[in-house]
């Protein structure tokens, strides 16, 4: 052999050796991680959790800025979307295993010119396992682990399994992340219902997410398109004749993006967002690996207690409404002249230094007093209004005026529940979440209750004291010692001796004080503990006529004990929580949350008697206008007009409202702000609603249930019976509550809210449903999340999708 062969030779196996040596170590991890066998065998695609209401819409999602995917099954992929890909990303996909060697020696030769060498399997193990390296040496090592992560991929997955997995984890543009929200976003469909020239859009996306952006470069993205019908063509997956039919199609977008502004209820998912993360800490929910779940990676499904409809309703009757004591607001000269902030600079200042503005000026080295002259400068802005269909309008103003316009909005919150088994159905929050993020409902948004709080004291005086609706009692003004009058002032005080029942209908607060002089603060406040309201309350006689602060939940949490028959049911409103398996996690059951706290007699009683209140006294009417059988409700009104409430129900739901603004020295001053008059048309507008959508199945001839045995029995049918006509207006509402001041209950008023449910639509279905998932159930004699079914994998793969022979080439499932 001569010298010369001898040193190829040599020289050859050399760096074959070197070679051979190089793929082991890469393999090793020499070069950096590699993933291990359980990694590949499950691998982590961040994943964002869905929030969906009781009948499967979806609501929105939590998810990291790259994470918002939703995994959808390979049989759930329309054959275009398939076809598509394959034909444009890798038309001999099937015929390799991870590495098309053709494809790579003409990505070399011609430099890249033609596309390169990636197979859809190492585009794949790219975008699960590694980030593209910007160094080309660096890239060089890279493209080896790719090459021997997609021969482990390949042996470990089917072909079907490796193109939903790769459609599950790539970006489309504006940084959605998934087939399934690409199709969402842009064009509102789930991707099985995705047409050809749809699909080819979409795929011609993930090749360059920004270039090739509809939104923003139309006429690229539509070239992009028809390159991608041009290759399916190509290869066999269309005629020619069709080819050019769905070219010459123009593009028809759907485009809505999902976002914490979006969806249904955002004010209710921005509260749900923060009782999950709580209830993810939990040290009894792990995952197999001992890990906690995150709410933004893990893909985690969470089935909540809203109904769309009732939701939707609630939200128009809130925007029915609320303009117009916006507009009677804004008439009153205190508004109109601005005398309303005389005196209150420092609101203002704090305002200003809590604003954006202010934060980012600071940042950028500006000085307070620069920061400060910056407010009085007009500049173009956006800001909240009724009109233009809620989406606000431009206009020029300085940020001090945008501030105070801005605050003098008038707020509401409105939430709904079924009284016995405390799912909560409606909660709306606020006018506007993208304007105004506060929350007006939850636990910790507290504000004084008025009147609303008098049926709570009724119910103890007949519970504990064995009154009735026909008990007399004495509309009086109380002296509860040294120096305790309640109310402040006896000007509402008619002096006369009335029934129990007009007391209530009527709203009067004299003759409530008389019963609480009866029942005696401590006891009462120890009742308000035994109904479980969380808040604790200091037992100012004063109380009686709602001068403590309470949230809205609490409120319909207190109320729950008279359409709940007695029982204390704590709102409540997660059916349970699924992993990204369908595996049931966690299942919550409101049984736990039901305490009894009165008697059925005594429920019913109250019930029945706050009829009076709606029939004749200061919702008067109201019944009547929604043609119930049976209804019952509470107006409330605080000191000045501050607050407004309306509580009621009927035998299948509980609703509660309130009105104000953040601010509470702003307010109206007139009758349009008590309870009956500002909340109480709110509640009337959204039950008008439900009792006319038939499916909903609330039915207006339903009756409180009648306990067999009536310890406390009301003599008549009519609850009316005994409400006399004591006073046409409601002027008890709104005076002066005495002993406990607004100050001695003051809560934070400097935040604002506001949500617009809009789901995500199918064109040709409505509505975006979980219909791929019936409730699981869990498997007898192991724990809930575990399966008896034969696993091919273990993770989420496992049961992702249908198993096939990983040798066969196999076609797209038919849809």
């Amino acid at each position: 052999m001569k010298r010369s062969v001898r040193i190829f030779w040599r020289i050859f196996f050399i760096l074959f050796g070197l070679g051979i040596l190089t793929v082991l170590l890469a393999n090793w991890g020499v070069f950096g991680k590699m993933p291990s066998l359980a990694e590949l065998e499950n691998p982590t695609i961040t994943q964002a959790s869905e929030v969906l209401a009781a009948d499967g819409t979806l609501m929105g999602k939590y998810y990291l800025p790259n994470g918002n995917r939703s995994i959808v099954k390979y049989r759930d992929i329309s054959p275009n979307v398939i076809n598509a890909l394959i034909a444009t990303e890798d038309k001999r996909f099937y015929d390799h295993a991870g590495i098309d060697l053709k494809g790579t020696l003409r990505a070399i030769f011609l430099l890249g010119k033609e596309g390169g060498g990636s197979t859809i399997t190492q585009q794949l193990a790219l975008a699960l396992f590694n980030q593209r390296a910007s160094n080309k040496a660096v890239r060089v090592i890279q493209k080896l682990k790719e090459w021997i992560i997609s021969v482990k991929l390949e042996r470990n997955f089917t072909k079907e399994e490796i193109v939903a997995l790769y459609l599950n984890a790539v970006p489309f543009s504006d940084n959605v992340y998934g087939i399934r929200n690409a199709a969402r976003t842009w064009f509102q469909k789930e991707p099985d219902r995705l047409s050809v020239d749809e699909a080819a859009l979409l795929v011609g996306m993930i090749n360059g997410p920004g270039i090739y952006n509809p939104r923003r470069n139309p006429k690229l993205a539509i070239d992009r398109r028809n390159l991608v019908i041009a290759r399916m063509v190509d290869n066999g997956n269309l005629s020619a004749a069709e080819g050019s039919r769905v070219a010459a199609m123009p593009m028809r977008l759907n485009y809505k993006k999902m976002d914490e502004n979006t969806g249904f209820a955002p004010y209710f998912r921005d509260v749900l967002r923060d009782e999950l993360k709580t209830i993810l800490k939990d040290p009894g929910l792990k995952k197999s690996d001992g890990s906690s779940y995150s709410l933004y990676e893990d893909g985690l499904r969470i089935y909540t207690t809203i109904n769309p409809l009732m939701q939707q309703y609630a939200e128009e009757a809130v925007y029915t409404q609320v303009p117009n004591l916006q507009r009677a607001l804004v008439r009153q000269s205190f508004i109109k002249s601005g005398a309303v902030w005389k005196g209150r600079d420092n609101i203002l200042l704090r305002a200003m230094k809590e604003s954006d503005r202010w934060k980012n000026m600071a940042d950028d080295g500006f000085s307070d007093k620069e920061i400060k002259a910056s407010f009085y400068k007009k500049v173009p802005m956006k800001i909240f209004a009724w009109d233009a269909k809620y989406k606000g309008k431009d206009t020029v103003m300085t940020p001090y005026d945008s501030i105070k316009y801005h605050r003098t909005m008038v707020q509401s919150a409105f939430m709904v529940m079924d009284p016995v088994t405390g799912e909560v159905k409606a909660w709306v929050g606020g006018i506007d979440f993208k304007t105004y993020k506060y929350d007006h409902v939850n636990l910790r948004t507290k504000r004084q209750v008025g009147s609303t709080i008098k049926p709570l004291l009724y119910a103890e005086a007949i519970e504990e004291r064995g009154m009735t609706p026909e008990s007399m009692v004495e509309d009086v003004q109380q002296d509860f010692g040294n120096g305790q009058l309640v109310p402040a002032t006896g000007r509402t005080c008619s002096g006369r001796t009335m029934t129990m029942a007009s007391a209530l209908a009527w709203s009067k607060n004299c003759a409530t004080a008389y019963i609480m002089k009866l029942v005696g603060p401590a006891q009462f406040v120890k009742f308000l503990q035994q109904i479980n309201i969380p808040t604790k309350i200091q037992p100012f006689p004063s109380i009686a006529l709602g001068s403590c602060e309470l949230s809205l939940f609490e409120m319909l949490w207190g109320y729950s004990i008279f359409g709940g028959r007695g029982f204390s049911t704590k709102p409540y409103f997660i059916s349970r929580i699924e992993d990204r398996n369908g595996n049931v996690i966690k299942r919550f059951d409101y049984s736990v949350n039901r305490k009894e706290a009165i008697s059925e007699a005594t429920a019913y009683t109250m019930s029945r008697m706050m009829q009076g209140i709606v029939d004749k006294g200061t919702a008067a009417g109201l019944r009547a206008r929604l043609g119930a059988a049976e209804m019952a409700g509470k107006t409330g009104t605080t000191n000045d007009n501050s607050d407004a409430w309306f509580m009621g129900f009927t035998p299948q739901l509980l609703g509660g409202v309130w009105v104000g603004c953040d601010d509470r020295f702003i307010r109206n001053e007139g009758r349009g702000g008590f309870g009956g008059e500002a909340a109480r048309p709110i509640w009337e507008a959204f039950f008008k609603k439900v009792y006319a959508d038939k499916s909903l199945g609330i039915n207006r001839d339903e009756k409180f249930a009648e306990p067999a045995t009536m310890e406390n029995e009301i003599l008549s049918a009519d609850p009316s019976q005994f409400v006399t006509s004591e006073n046409a207006e409601p002027t008890a509402e709104g005076e002066d509550a005495g002993v406990g001041s607004e100050q001695d209950y003051m809560s934070n008023t400097n935040e604002y809210i506001g949500p617009e449910s809009k789901p995500v639509t199918d064109e040709n279905k409505g509505p975006v449903k979980d219909t791929t998932q019936k409730e699981p159930k869990a498997v007898q004699g192991k724990p809930i999340g575990s399966s008896d079914e034969p696993k091919k994998k273990k993770g989420f793969l496992g049961g992702l999708f249908k198993k096939k022979d990983k040798n066969k080439k196999q076609e797209p499932e038919k849809q």
